[in-house]
């Protein structure tokens, strides 16, 4: 039977409006609230395990098909980072540790300080914020570098969010289990998490290779080399703002600001 959408006013005939998208008017009751769950509960496992699924199997294939419109049974991509980071983050800490290794790391290498102990704080509480924030500057380092392979920055945007839930998740299932067996010994913690960075270049280059299949491998393997100097290049520009920031906030604020950054002596 026919009904009248109550947002645009628009004839309804199926279950949506055809004028703005809105379900048909549906009558608050316990049945309702029954659907509203079971779909929220099926959309994560469909929507969220359906799209870490395919990131296993084929990731920069999976980025193609929803950049190119296969949308309907995916997460939200930076959705998707999003919660990803979260969990590697309260795994991380909560089931690794990671924040009581980074204090121990800290002293024994005589790096301990009120400023060293505020940063794990902040890791441990804003790790999946920072994660996400590094988005937009990932993607521009890709656009520029595959700039002439066609796709836009907001697309690039897409495509990072899923490299870095791919890359989570990597780290998740491969790394975190040798770091769980070294807990114990900081340093070669520490080690181990700062060498699982050299996954990046071939996680890259498989991420691409799905996601440009039509594209020659030495083409792919050149624009990588491309985004990795900007990469560097970009880190060495944010890295002399934040010297000259420190300076100049230790200029603004005195003595004080040394004596937050000075290690603590034992």
């Amino acid at each position: 039977m026919a009904d009248t959408c109550k947002n645009c006013g628009e004839t309804i005939t199926h279950n949506f409006c055809a004028g703005c998208g809105q379900k048909k008017f549906k009558r608050i009751d316990a049945g309702y609230v029954k659907d509203e769950m079971q779909y929220s509960v099926l959309h994560m496992n469909k929507g969220f395990f359906y799209s870490v699924k395919k990131l296993i199997v084929n990731p920069g294939k999976t980025a193609r098909e929803y950049i190119d419109g296969n949308r309907v049974n995916h997460y939200k991509p930076i959705l998707l980072a999003f919660v990803i980071a979260g969990i590697a983050t309260f795994t991380s800490f909560k089931g690794l540790g990671l924040s009581a290794i980074l204090q121990r790391y800290y002293a024994e290498q005589q790096l301990s300080s009120a400023f060293s102990n505020d940063m794990v704080t902040v890791l441990q509480g804003w790790n999946a914020f920072i994660m996400l924030g590094l988005i937009p500057f990932f993607a521009l380092t890709t656009w520029l570098a595959f700039k002439k392979f066609g796709h836009n920055y907001f697309e690039h945007m897409v495509l990072n969010a899923y490299f870095m839930a791919y890359y989570t998740l990597i780290s998740i299932v491969l790394i975190y289990p040798i770091l769980f067996f070294v807990r114990d010994v900081p340093s070669t913690f520490v080690s181990i998490s700062q060498m699982s960075i050299l996954l990046a270049p071939a996680l890259l280059l498989w991420f691409f290779r799905g996601f440009y299949p039509e594209k020659r491998m030495s083409s792919i393997a050149v624009n990588l080399a491309a985004t990795f100097t900007l990469l560097i290049l970009g880190f060495l520009i944010l890295m002399t703002l934040f010297v000259l920031g420190a300076v100049v906030y230790a200029m603004i604020t005195g003595p004080e600001s040394l004596e937050y950054i000075k290690q603590n002596s034992n």
